[in-house]
């Protein structure tokens, strides 16, 4: 067991872990490297798709049958891919018509530490919350924690909310019936870390974590990856914005409402959307009817400077949530001095901080308030200036990977001490 002035050996899982489009992979990433910079030894297990990691951070592949991967989602696998027990709940929750990877990664993690006990003080779960866990600290005696980002019960309530038909409804509900499980396993879990004061209350809400369980530690952002970029210039009426998925919780389709309106008097306004667009979707039918094709711009699968330069394209950043449980996009194009306009959703106040002073902040779900506060801010360039530089500054004072790290340790320490 791990004193308090030596090094840990954490094993850290995520059921997947997209590199650059996500909060998943974003997450596990950037911690892992910062508790590996603090002296740390941490491995990474993880589904598909795996994400990107340090090279001093080994990275274990727990390979699912894929069921949504990106080139054939939603595909049956063969009855001679089944191989393990885990494939076979895979295939049996998939047949169910519920998102199985959480669950059959959790076997696979149990698996996989099974084998190695010895070789971790402890066990750190990135929200896959499956039943699984609960037999690493039972059966293997390893202390286990956990991070939730949210509860995913916000994104099932706001879906079905938003679903058009009845059946839409009825499978969307099938869908989301991981979120019972994940709901058992919170509550079992003796110490819980979330990313902001919102979320902890949605979880002692929704997952009924007792409150004593919970702790707050805020995501982090590199300021000196994420900064402006000397050399590129502003583009006029270029707009900016992350989705990660085709979901109504990320608020595309009032941001795509918004531009439609604006373009009626400001025919070369243009939207970079980092995230792959997803054919035949609500996103999709969205911007053929509004008749954007020409002026949306989908990016994904580059790199982080990449993004970096886009965001310092942009004149402004928009994050048209319906909720989010803390927001690594809005901080990073705010580590970018890019003034970005957010919605009240969810903890996005609580990170982005105070309306015309280092945000421009609307009513999430308002289409003509998104619309008015955009074109109010492309006609106030100095107050962009303002809100810009300010929100860089919010950022380099209460957010980097390094304070993640150092108070991710405290509650590793804090666990240890509890075994």
């Amino acid at each position: 067991m791990a004193t308090d002035d030596r090094s840990l050996r954490i094993a850290l899982l995520t059921y997947r872990g997209k590199p650059h489009v996500g909060g998943q992979g974003i997450y596990v990433r950037h911690l892992a490297k910062a508790l590996v910079d603090l002296g740390h030894h941490v491995e990474v297990f993880s589904g598909q798709p795996l994400p990107e990691v340090d090279p001093r951070v080994p990275l274990h592949g727990l390979e699912s049958l894929d069921i949504y991967n990106d080139h054939f989602p939603m595909r049956m696998p063969g009855v001679w891919e089944l191989k393990t027990l885990a494939d076979v709940v895979e295939v049996g929750a998939f047949s169910l018509g519920t998102f199985p990877e959480p669950l059959a990664f959790s076997v696979r993690a149990f698996q996989a530490l099974k084998a190695r006990k010895d070789d971790f003080d402890l066990v750190h779960d990135n929200q896959s919350l499956g039943y699984g866990l609960l037999g690493v600290e039972r059966l293997l005696g390893l202390p286990l924690i956990a991070t939730i980002h949210h509860p995913i019960t916000v994104d099932r309530r706001l879906e079905i909310e938003h679903a058009t038909s009845l059946y839409r409804k009825l499978t969307l509900t099938r869908w989301y019936g991981f979120t019972r499980m994940q709901t058992e396993v919170a509550r079992r879990i003796k110490r819980v870390i979330t990313v902001s004061e919102n979320s902890f209350a949605d979880i002692v809400r929704d997952h009924k974590v007792p409150p004593e369980r919970m702790h707050v530690v805020p995501v982090g952002v590199d300021p000196d990856l994420f900064k402006p970029v000397a050399g590129i210039e502003r583009r006029p009426g270029h707009l900016i914005t992350t989705a990660s998925a085709d979901v109504a919780m990320k608020g595309l389709s009032f941001l795509l409402e918004a531009l439609a309106k604006l373009r009626v008097e400001r025919p070369e306004l243009h939207l970079t959307v980092i995230g792959r667009k997803k054919e035949g979707g609500k996103s999709a039918a969205t911007i053929d009817r509004l008749g954007l094709t020409d002026h949306i711009e989908w990016v994904t699968g580059v790199t982080d400077q990449r993004i970096v330069e886009l965001y310092s394209e942009a004149e402004l950043a928009v994050v048209p949530s319906l909720y989010e449980g803390f927001s690594l996009p809005a901080i990073e194009a705010m580590s970018c001095g890019v003034p970005v306009v957010a919605t009240t959703g969810g903890a996005l106040p609580e990170v982005v901080g105070p309306d015309g002073e280092t945000a421009l902040l609307v009513p999430p779900g308002d289409a003509d308030a998104l619309a008015a506060k955009i074109g109010w801010a492309l006609d106030h360039p100095g107050v962009r200036r303002t809100v810009g530089a300010a929100g860089r500054e919010r950022v380099k004072a209460q957010w980097s990977w390094r304070h993640t790290a150092e108070r991710t340790i405290a509650q590793y320490r804090a666990l240890l001490a509890e075994a």
